[in-house]
């Protein structure tokens, strides 16, 4: 299997870009690490044209049977809406996976008939324990190794991961998904509580969202100590605003910004 590396959003670590590679041959994957993951504009891998260019490129490559985003960041909302407007028709042959940031492509291209997974990003290999991320994200890519993915996920009920700011951010956007009868599941880390109560509250505001069959809480970390106690712990803030709702909230999923983040196929699960 041939998996093509492009960062859409921040420049990949070449540490990290190394120890992926030498952990790629045990999967029978042959990664390609675009050049375009090594380059610097500001905060960016590159100026937004040549992320873009570099993305299309992967895309419109027969050889090519996956294109994993290298990590997160900010940056990839710059050119998600472009990218969806151009898509060659060799763009839907393909496996796309990452998450955070590359939530924004996941959502256009899963709502494009493409095939997404939320999942661990070569990046990751600098986590503590990045190993098992690495070996759990190329174990699905080239093997569909099930052992990797989230171990919530029920067959036949299609699924979603989001970061939460991330989603927030694509609502109402042309990028936004159907999540009529899915099984949604949120995860987020850095923001104050406070934050993350006042995203909930326009997510579960959406009528969109909404149609979701249920919402998963994966993972809240790192969360910063405000100068004030919020009151309320994470848990009971995503279950409030999911009562409010009136979506059925479903418990925690394993998902999140850390080396044990599962993978998360978007769409329905066979057995």
């Amino acid at each position: 299997m041939k998996i093509a590396v492009v960062a859409p959003s921040c420049p990949l670590d070449e540490v990290a870009a190394r120890r992926t590679a030498e952990r790629a041959t045990r999967f029978g994957a042959e990664l390609h690490f675009h050049p375009q993951c090594f380059s610097q504009a500001g905060h960016f891998a590159g100026p937004d044209d040549e992320r873009r260019a570099a993305l299309l490129e992967v895309m419109a490559d027969e050889e090519i049977d996956a294109v994993w985003f290298a990590r997160g960041g900010y940056g990839s909302n710059r050119i998600a809406h472009s990218i969806m407007r151009a898509l060659p028709p060799e763009a839907f042959d393909k496996t796309y996976m990452g998450y955070s940031d590359a939530g924004f492509l996941l959502a256009g291209l899963h709502k494009a008939g493409c095939r997404v997974a939320h999942g661990p990003m070569p990046q990751d290999a600098l986590r503590e324990g990045g190993e098992a991320a690495i070996d759990r994200a190329l174990g699905w890519l080239a093997q569909g190794a099930k052992d990797a993915l989230e171990p919530g996920l029920s067959d036949g009920v299609p699924a979603m991961a989001f970061n939460l700011t991330v989603l927030s951010h694509l609502l109402g956007t042309e990028l936004e998904p159907d999540f009529t009868g899915v099984d949604l599941i949120v995860e987020e880390v850095s923001e104050y509580e406070y934050r993350i109560d006042r995203a909930l509250f326009h997510v579960t505001g959406q009528d969109s969202v909404r149609k979701a069959l249920r919402m998963r809480m994966g993972r809240m970390s790192d969360i910063p100590e405000n100068d004030r106690p919020f009151g309320s712990d994470v848990g009971h803030i995503f279950a409030d605003w999911c009562a409010r709702s009136g979506v059925v909230f479903a418990g925690a999923a394993d998902v999140g910004h850390d080396a044990a983040n599962r993978v998360v196929p978007f769409g329905a699960r066979s057995a």
